[in-house]
């Protein structure tokens, strides 16, 4: 299951930091710590997404 959820990781997380960077550029937050926060935010939300993910694909 670990290695499900790595590989998972690897697109979920790359993903959600993505979205956290649109989103904090959008909201007029140029600032480095502020996108960096964003990106960070967004990859630590895909831990627990992808290990979900992992466990529903895992159960089929």
């Amino acid at each position: 299951m670990f290695r499900l959820t790595s590989l998972l990781y690897a697109i979920v997380g790359t993903t959600l930091a993505g979205i956290g960077v649109v989103v904090a550029v959008s909201l007029n937050l140029y600032d480095f710590q502020s996108i960096i926060v964003a990106a960070v935010i967004g990859a630590v939300a895909g831990l627990p997404v992808s290990w979900l993910v992992a466990r529903k694909l895992q159960s089929l």
